[in-house]
């Protein structure tokens, strides 16, 4: 029998190769790298980082003051209707004409009983002077000048008004049949139209009841008013002398105890004096008295004044009190300090063995009494340094504190030191311009317990 010949095929099977996914590779790198990124944000140390900037602080403390001053309430001599030869508030000498009496009423012939102000060409003249100084030369941030320009104004006028008013008293007096007794000053000083009762007040008589301004009342003297003899008739003030009286607590007398003159802002017109200062006590009550020589004439009609003692404003550099740390420093004479080697760098010579050898340092303060601060770290304690051209030689051993901040401008932490001029309760303002402490925009440190020094920061 003939054989079968086996046709069948041999089929072998190849496994398939899979297309790789560039999207899920993608997508795999993603993922790590975020997964990377979480793990160094959260496991890193984070630094908060503060930009120093040009700032002020100012502190005072505000009061409403009782004003003492040597006044002299003048009575009239006679009964009758009183007219005034000086306006509110001007200054006259012994024998000038104040007020003049008659039996009826005097008539101006105008319903006001004023006439106009006529200035002179050299009094107009030095009023358009003054008014174009201050044009040419006025500061936003020192709003007082609109104040003592507006006094120069009204001094001017003022002057001129009493000379117009005193002719026209003079012309009335005349025109109503000269029937007016007329009475002068006896003394130099500045006439006040107006009194309170509380003229007689001096820094020994004064009480805590006169502080009191609900009871208080002042009344004004005025043209044609009717007077009987023994009443009112204007105030004299007599010193440019004055004193301001205000109410301290406990806490407050401590921290003005040593305080002898203070620089003060009267509300009134925003006007910035210096005054001397004491504090008194009185019936178990502490007050503040606040001594002027000068600028009465602004306050003659007050007998209160809000009044603010300003005890410290400074302007520098503004700085969180957070940033500040304290660092012990090595300091020695600047006459240690010399250059050479292959830099330009300051040093120091060393002593080793029986030679020298020079040393960089890093200078961190110098004062002006020739001390330089070398950082401790840069030495082992012990260290002896020669003076240069000289045999003289000086130990290491005790430190000093050095008050600063940490600066990050160069991605790691430098010490810079500062001098502080005045604090608030978050803030320090100091010291700018200092070759070896801040300057504005410099970029420090928040905490500066948070880092150690020459440490990489990354902002």
């Amino acid at each position: 029998m003939a054989s079968r010949k086996d046709n069948s095929i041999n089929i072998k099977k190849y496994k398939r190769t899979r297309d790789m996914n560039v999207g899920i590779f993608i997508f795999a790198i993603v993922l790590i790298y975020l997964i990377v990124t979480i793990v160094m944000y959260a496991t890193t140390k984070r630094i908060s980082t503060y930009e120093v900037r040009e700032g002020s602080i100012l502190k005072d403390n505000s009061y409403t003051g009782l004003v003492l001053r040597e006044e002299q309430l003048i009575n009239a001599e006679k009964s009758g209707y009183i007219n005034y030869f000086q306006n509110e508030n001007s200054k006259v000498k012994a024998g000038t004409n104040i007020y003049a009496i008659s039996a009826g009423k005097l008539s101006y012939g105008d319903e006001g009983g004023e006439s106009a102000v006529t200035l002179s060409p050299e009094e107009q003249s030095a009023l358009v002077v003054k008014t174009q100084n201050f044009n040419e030369n006025f500061n936003p941030q020192k709003f007082s000048s609109v104040y003592s320009l507006k006094n120069e104004i009204t001094n001017t006028m003022q002057t001129a008004s009493n000379q117009t008013k005193t002719a026209r008293m003079d012309s009335v007096i005349s025109q109503n049949g000269g029937t007016a007794d007329i009475y002068s000053t006896s003394r130099d000083g500045l006439v006040v139209l107006s009194f309170d009762g509380c003229e007689s007040l001096t820094e020994d008589s004064f009480k805590k009841d006169d502080f009191d301004r609900s009871t208080y009342e002042s009344v004004g003297l005025e043209d044609n008013m009717q007077v009987k003899a023994g009443d009112p008739a204007y105030k004299l003030v007599t010193s440019e002398n004055w004193s301001v009286i205000v109410e301290l607590d406990e806490s407050a007398a401590r921290e003005l105890a040593d305080v002898t003159y203070v620089k003060t802002r009267i509300d009134k017109d925003s006007e910035t004096i210096w005054a001397n200062f004491s504090i008194m006590s009185r019936d178990g009550a502490y007050y503040g008295k606040l001594d002027y020589d000068n600028s009465m004439i602004r306050y003659a009609n007050d007998r209160f004044l809000n009044i603010e003692l300003i005890l410290e404003d400074e302007s520098g550099l503004k700085i969180p009190k957070s940033s500040v740390i304290e660092k012990d420093f090595y300091v020695i004479p600047e006459e240690y300090i010399t250059y050479g080697g292959n830099s330009s760098s300051p040093g120091v010579n060393v002593q080793k063995g029986s030679g020298v050898s020079f040393q960089t340092v890093d200078i961190y303060k110098t004062t002006e009494e020739g001390d330089v601060y070398l950082n401790p770290s840069q030495f082992v304690q012990g260290t002896v340094l020669v003076r240069p051209e000289s045999s003289e030689t000086l130990e290491l051993k005790e430190t000093q504190p050095l008050r600063g901040v940490y600066n990050i401008n160069k991605g790691y932490a430098v010490f810079k030191q500062i001098t502080v001029l005045c604090e608030s309760d978050e803030y320090y303002i100091v010291q700018e311009g200092n070759s070896y402490g801040l300057y504005n925009y410099d970029h420090i440190v928040q905490d500066g317990s948070s880092v150690e020094e020459d440490e990489v920061v990354f902002q």
